[in-house]
């Protein structure tokens, strides 16, 4: 597979390994108490500090990143030379995939003028077979009369999934009921019919040579798929779908010729795989999207939103209900704002300081009810909460020390991330932080034995191994982090031991 090279691509892959954990610190909790947070800070470090609560747990993220325009932005530097602005894209998309569900997909908006470059980028970091779609939305309603060559009316909207497991939602279509007037006694259902022999492009004989084959009629004449012309045509289906569906379809006899057809049956609840042309009509277009914020925030407008409209048909796809959505590019909030009104928990991040006058109070309206954008089409009425966040202190500085800030199981899920790869599920209480593959993980630290000197209890000595064998047995192999340890080598080994000294193996991990 081709790879795409930039000037300091190699610094961009390294820097991801060098992102240094922080804290996260809630600053305050609006509406009711839930698992939605806004964070407010350089989304490179709060996706790297949502690594140890939230690998793998992801279903859908979606981001809007600045598009590389060389056009001004009032609320991002879009300004950027290419390589600069691949070495931005790369390491946050590393870690996107890492906070992504096994079942999951990332959604991505880009224009034309970095949308092969990320296409192939995406390619290297998620894996050429994971990727699903190129939606192309159509985001304007009309030409710009002033616009030099071609006037563009699309942004396209790149869809990657963690691996074979996603299964994009079917959507819902339209059924005019009065065309169903057949009733299929067997079925118990009504139906309409539909040619089976194949019309429109591509329809002769010589299009699809084996689509030319005689169905056998009522009366056991030979039916073939022949044009009112006269001509050879074809049919729609291969002669075994003729076979083993024969009681789906439909012999009528005219003018002493029979014709088939295909029954299509009126579904309570009809459906439609979704397609990869968006139009404004149907998901909104930009013009909606700035009405949508005026009518929040008339004093300021946020310059690129999306409609609300774009990010439910993107929910609809990707998720179901409770399903966890992520947004490292926040913007105007549009996606926290949509997942709320649908009932999907959510993750938003935002650098700038809109994250404070655009969507905390655009969310503290989601919560009262407002009826702008989507409200009316889910029947959303207000409810629910979110907490907001900032990025707090290193958890480790630069010569390696714990921050003092960093509690027991803070760093528990840390450990425990690092060595299994998997998001903490629990609060941990106890040094035995869980079994993963048949090895016992174990944290000595903030005195969990009891002891709250400050040393107490850190250090690996035989009478704090008796007490993690006692309370804590495990028969197999074990990893203890801990300050130090005063326990020989050979007494580990037989023991199946593996120790580790804090920070200094986690910093190196």
């Amino acid at each position: 597979m081709p790879f795409l090279d930039w000037v300091n691509k190699n610094q961009a892959k390294a820097s991801t390994d060098e992102v240094p954990y922080h804290l996260l610190q809630q600053v305050k909790t609006y509406g009711e108490p839930s698992e939605n947070l806004l964070i407010q800070g350089d989304n490179l470090l709060a996706l790297k500090a949502l690594l140890p609560f939230y690998a793998g747990q992801v279903k859908c993220i979606f981001i809007d990143p600045p598009y590389n325009t060389m056009s001004a932005f009032v609320h991002y530097d879009d300004k950027l030379e290419h390589s600069q602005w691949l070495s931005m894209v790369y390491p946050r998309l590393v870690l996107l995939r890492e906070l992504l569900a096994e079942n999951g997909s990332i959604w991505v908006t880009i224009d034309d003028n970095e949308a092969h470059y990320l296409k192939v980028l995406m390619d290297e970091v998620f894996g050429r077979t994971n990727f699903s779609a190129n939606c192309l939305w159509e985001k304007v309603y009309s030409e710009r009369m002033d616009a030099r060559g071609f006037s563009t009316s699309h942004d396209h909207i790149l869809v990657y999934q963690k691996s074979s497991k996603f299964s994009p939602n079917q959507l819902a279509k339209e059924q005019n009921s009065s065309q169903f007037n057949c009733w299929d006694d067997k079925a118990q259902k009504f139906y309409r019919r539909r040619s089976l022999r194949k019309e429109g492009s591509e329809s002769r004989r010589q299009d699809r040579p084996s689509m030319w084959y005689p169905i056998l009629a009522p009366d056991e004449s030979q039916v073939w798929p022949v044009k009112p012309d006269g001509t050879e045509g074809r049919w729609r289906w291969k002669e075994a779908n003729c076979i083993a569906n024969k009681h789906e379809l439909d012999f009528i006899q005219r003018n002493d010729k029979w014709e088939i057809y295909v029954k299509q049956y009126l579904e309570e609840n009809p459906t439609r795989p979704p397609a990869t042309l968006w139009l404004n009509q149907e998901v909104g277009h930009n013009h909606e999207a700035k009405l949508e914020i005026q009518a929040l925030n008339n004093m300021d407008v946020f310059d690129t939103p999306k409609p609300e409209r774009l990010l439910q048909r993107i929910l609809e796809i990707a998720t179901k209900p409770s399903d966890l959505v992520l947004d490292s590019f926040l913007g105007s909030g549009t996606t926290a704002a949509v997942a709320h009104k649908m009932g999907r928990r959510y993750i938003g991040i935002e650098m700038g300081e809109h994250a404070k006058t655009h969507c905390i109070p655009r969310l503290e309206k989601v919560i009262e009810g407002e009826q702008g954008g989507i409200s009316e089409t889910v029947g959303w009425n207000g409810g629910g909460g979110f907490s907001f966040c900032k990025l707090g202190e290193p958890a480790f500085d630069a010569e390696g020390h714990i921050n003092p800030g960093i509690k027991f199981p803070t760093l528990a899920a840390f450990v425990w991330h690092f060595e299994t790869g998997e998001p903490t599920k629990k609060s941990f209480e106890t040094p035995c932080l869980g079994v993963k593959d048949g090895v016992a993980y174990y944290l000595l630290y903030n005195g969990i034995l009891g002891d709250r000197r400050p040393a107490g209890g850190n250090v690996l000595t035989r009478p704090v191994l008796e007490i993690l064998d006692e309370y804590f047995p495990h028969d197999g192999p074990k990893v203890i982090y801990g300050e130090t340890s005063r326990i020989g080598e050979s007494r580990l080994a037989a023991e199946q031991i593996t120790f580790r000294q804090i920070p200094y193996d986690i910093k190196v991990r």
